[in-house]
């Protein structure tokens, strides 16, 4: 066998790294693309359901919230910087360990939670929330 030039070669043993960078760049434009969509937020449509209302015999403690951030328990009105005495002092609540929060919908978001921290660290286990039923279904 006659060769030109005159020299004898094994194998290529190179890697053709063109199809190697193509590779990577395809993969380095689908992840380009997709990295934005994975960082955005997820629209989620939570479960529309009806609870059921309060018996109107039981007596429940009710911990309610004006507009106004005025704090009642039953019909009694506390100062919220007493609130945690207040609670963590009720004879019921020690018994019972429940009550339920009714607050105002127009409140801000953290002084409700501020609300149902507070009424957790009084040794509340069970916190229940009063809503009224709005709709063209409302009893």
């Amino acid at each position: 066998m006659a060769f030109s030039g005159g020299n004898q070669r094994g194998p290529v043993s190179d890697i053709n790294v063109t199809p190697l960078v193509d590779v990577m760049l395809v993969l380095l434009v689908i992840f380009m693309v997709t990295a934005p969509l994975i960082e955005q937020g997820v629209k989620v449509d939570l479960p529309k359901t009806k609870a059921p209302s309060l018996d109107k015999d039981a007596t429940k403690l009710i911990l309610a919230v004006t507009k106004d951030r005025k704090v009642f328990i039953g019909e009694t009105e506390v100062p919220y910087a007493s609130l945690k005495e207040k609670l963590a002092a009720n004879e019921r609540i020690k018994r019972e360990k429940e009550i339920y929060l009714h607050a105002d919908r127009t409140l801000p978001y953290g002084y409700v939670v501020d609300i149902m921290a507070i009424i957790k660290e009084a040794g509340v286990e069970n916190l229940g929330m009063v809503t009224d039923p709005t709709g063209p279904n409302a009893n």
